[in-house]
């Protein structure tokens, strides 16, 4: 209560808000004109915006079962760039399988879990 992190979600959304380079760098003259803009940055974020907790997907695909079928051809891609060569690569082909839980603030025993049980 009364610091600037009481709510780390707010807090976190105005982040990314304020980090885009289409931000206004003047307040808005209008809530109306505010509201087009956050508009805007909504279907931006959601049919755009390659989300990295989801597989670097975006949440609309994620949203609508597109997820799947993308992540399923990036890594036949990734697989076949591993064969082609070899000499490139260090390690496995990245995890490229769709998340089954996703958290904005997971606790250190989800965390773990899902670390144990692999693409995480």
């Amino acid at each position: 209560p009364r610091v600037s992190d009481d709510n780390p979600y707010s807090e976190a959304l105005f982040r990314t808000l304020k980090y885009r380079p289409e931000y206004p760098q003047k307040p808005f003259k209008t809530r109306e004109e505010a509201q087009a803009w956050v508009d805007g940055f909504s279907d931006w974020y959601n049919d755009e915006h390659l989300h990295s907790a989801i597989g670097f997907v975006t949440p609309s695909a994620r949203h609508h079962g597109h997820d799947t079928a993308q992540l399923a051809a990036r890594r036949r891609v990734y697989e076949a760039a591993k064969r082609r060569h070899p000499q490139r690569w260090t390690g496995a082909v990245r995890c490229w399988e769709s998340p089954a839980e996703v958290y904005l603030n997971p606790s250190k025993l989800t965390r773990s879990r899902l670390e144990m049980e692999g693409c995480a």
